[in-house]
């Protein structure tokens, strides 16, 4: 049922743009430190080749992915199909943080639409595309996204959302070190 591919197909690149959610995985080396999934909506993810993908991250109330990449690089990304024909795609490969005021930020983030909240963008280097079936996987219905994220990040404000940041985003519910805690410490 499952086939292994080295990169993305055309067919492959057609099914991720058609997708409304994805999620991202992301674990610490040690084993004994927690697994993180976090789902992922609007339309923030961007096709750069057919071997690396990238995506605009939000401010949320952790930063495990980042942490995790920092010490490791290791990441999923999975995409559903919860309309239309069954299919689970997932995109493993090493990861990197790109924060504000860098260069690969100048250079990458006008690619993005700069929501309301972008904290980092999270560029992913491909080493392995896998499909399954996804015939377990139940229908539902696209409604539209929320806006309570955007709508929050947008009342903070930017000095509000640094100090969100300074106080949830700097370290791992682990206390492994995240990209903003090692750019902002």
């Amino acid at each position: 049922m499952g086939k292994l591919f080295e990169e993305m197909f055309p067919e492959h690149e057609s099914f991720i743009r058609n997708q409304h959610i994805f999620f991202v995985g992301s674990a610490p080396l040690d084993g004994e430190g927690h697994v993180n999934l976090s789902p992922k909506g609007h339309d923030v993810l961007r096709i750069f080749s057919p071997r690396q993908v990238g995506y605009l991250d939000l401010t949320g109330s952790g930063n495990e992915t980042s942490a995790h990449l920092e010490e490791n690089g290791r990441i999923t990304l999975m995409f559903m199909a919860v309309q239309g024909p069954p299919m689970i795609l997932r995109l493993y490969g090493k990861g990197r943080v790109i924060l504000p005021g860098s260069v690969e930020w100048e250079e990458l983030a006008p690619h993005f639409d700069l929501l309301p909240g972008a904290r980092q963008i999270i560029l992913v280097d491909i080493h392995a595309v896998k499909t399954s079936c996804g015939y377990s996987v139940p229908f539902y219905d696209y409604t539209g996204e929320r806006e309570t994220l955007q709508k929050w990040a947008a009342q903070k404000g930017e000095e509000g959302l640094h100090e969100y940041h300074q106080e949830k985003n700097m370290r791992s519910m682990d206390g492994l070190p995240t990209t903003l805690g090692r750019s902002m410490g």
